[in-house]
């Protein structure tokens, strides 16, 4: 059977066959560090972690390269298009590269929760503003981009004339010329639909590099267009992201490499669809998200209880990737309890023998390996997990049933049973990346505080005395009391 994936460059169902063959490059847009991820977030890294191991556990050697934002992020919609890494570490009194270590270091957390393989290389935009610059050069040696007053832009309108400008978002040329808001900028622009390659830093801005067209920070869609070309060559396998990525991230990263490169970046671009509560993308535009400290921790008003990782995982898995998952409280409850239940079912299996004595039937037998068959088929049709963890629950009662004694009269044959066990396995643990969890040993715990500890001496630091109240204050309610030692170190006891 063949992998066939969605194509979001040409909306249909295409066989999958990767430019140099046993080889697989990947590329997935990573985190803006200038705040915590949330579950709208998680859904993305889960879903492009599950990619990334069924590709290895299909025999594939993968790069997979997921960079962070560390600068340069702006869409052009605020007043001042500001940097946001720049405005929240104004915001939060910290130096910018202190706030992107402070973020960086959460996110890495919470992806180890969700139990994400690293990628191979996880570049960052500041530590690649060289390759941005020569790309941009070359952008402006084409024809394809200008320079105003210290900001670089590329020219739309050109690259429309000769490549078909807006394929995968599906926008149309002339309709975001009537569309693109009145921004400040705007009258650098040659056309109003133009975007930033390079901006021109004022001089309260502290994030600035020196360029050839002067001290300034280098666009959002820039940074990925340099950081796969690098790590990647001018065309590779994958490119993933969320959907809300597709227009204008992705759509400006097929226009600047396409020029640069002669070809579009990517021959399969896959896309995530959102996570939604009461019906609304969850996003921090629309002041609606549930960050993941606060998924694990149960503190948030739209929250019932505390879930662990491995309850968001499996629910962001219970649904297709590209359909919409809208987050509720009964949702969430449901993939709890069925975790617990196919996990139950799974451990029993593994403990299951064949037993001599007993008969063989062949309608079991044949419901087992058609529904374990079926685990590749439909993993091979778009990595449709859904439709593996229904075949599972089938898989479920029958194994139940063994358990309970409602099928006494019988057992599996050897090869069947095997069979079993080993689909079992290889899907639950090793594509999708679950595994049981049981009470935090005391070197996670240590890890989880080291972390919350750094956290809460940051706060004091900037006097933020009441961010550092809070902190204290919850741990206790939880029974864990920090204790401030004269020599500045911190401790802990659980009571």
């Amino acid at each position: 059977m063949s992998l066939k994936v969605h194509n979001s460059y040409t909306r249909q169902k295409e066989t999958f066959a990767p430019i140099t063959p046993g080889h697989v490059g990947m590329y997935v847009c990573g985190p803006t560090v200038s705040g915590e991820s949330h579950l709208g977030h998680a859904r993305g890294f889960i879903t492009f972690d599950l990619i990334f191991r069924y590709l290895m556990y299909l025999g594939y050697k993968v790069r997979y390269v997921r960079n962070i934002t560390d600068a340069g992020h702006f869409e052009e919609e605020g007043r001042e298009a500001e940097d946001k890494i720049a405005k929240k570490a104004f915001l939060e009194k910290l130096e910018p590269m202190e706030l992107v270590q402070k973020y960086t270091k959460l996110f890495h957390w919470g992806m180890k929760q969700f139990n994400n393989l690293d990628p191979t290389i996880e570049p960052t935009a500041t530590g690649h503003i060289v390759e941005q610059i020569e790309m941009i050069k070359k952008l402006i040696r084409d024809g394809y981009a200008y320079e105003v007053n210290g900001s670089v832009y590329f020219e739309v309108k050109k690259y429309a004339e000769k490549y078909p400008y807006g394929k995968l978002s599906g926008r149309v040329l002339d309709d975001l010329l009537e569309t693109t808001r009145e921004l400040d900028s705007q009258e650098e622009k040659h056309a109003r639909q133009d975007f930033a390659l390079w901006k021109s830093a004022p001089p309260e801005h502290i994030q600035r590099w020196v360029s050839p067209w002067g001290e300034g920070f280098p666009g959002w869609h820039i940074e990925c267009s340099a950081m796969s070309t690098k790590y990647l060559g001018e065309q590779f396998d994958i490119h993933g992201g969320g959907m809300d990525l597709l227009f204008p991230h992705h759509e400006s990263e097929i226009a600047q490499s396409t020029i640069c490169n002669g070809q579009t970046p990517a021959r399969y671009w896959l896309h995530n669809n959102m996570i939604t509560i009461n019906g609304k993308k969850m996003g921090k535009s629309y002041n609606n998200v549930i960050r993941l400290t606060e998924l694990f921790s149960g503190d948030h008003p739209e929250l019932a209880q505390a879930y662990s990782p491995m309850t968001i995982r499996f629910f962001v898995l219970q649904t297709h990737y590209r359909s919409t998952l809208d987050f509720s409280n009964d949702a969430l409850q449901a993939a709890e309890k069925g975790l617990k239940r196919l996990w139950d079912a799974y451990s029993e299996l593994m403990k299951m023998s064949v037993d001599p004595k007993k008969q063989i039937n062949p309608e079991i037998e044949n419901q087992f390996n058609t529904l374990c068959g079926e685990f590749d088929e439909f993993m091979n049709d778009d990595f449709s997990t859904a439709k593996i963890l229904a075949n599972m629950f089938s898989l479920v009662n029958h194994i139940n049933s063994f358990k309970s004694g409602a099928l006494e009269k019988y057992t599996l044959s050897e090869a069947t049973l095997e069979y079993a066990k080993r689909q079992f396995k290889n899907y639950l643990e090793v594509v999708f990346g679950l595994k049981q969890e049981t009470a935090a040993d005391s070197e996670k715990l240590n890890a989880v505080m080291e972390l919350v500890i750094d956290i809460r001496k940051e706060a004091r630091n900037r006097k933020d005395y009441a961010t550092s109240d809070k902190i204290r204050n919850q741990l206790t309610q939880l029974g864990i009391i920090l204790k401030d030692e004269k020599d500045g170190h911190v401790s802990f006891s659980i009571e």
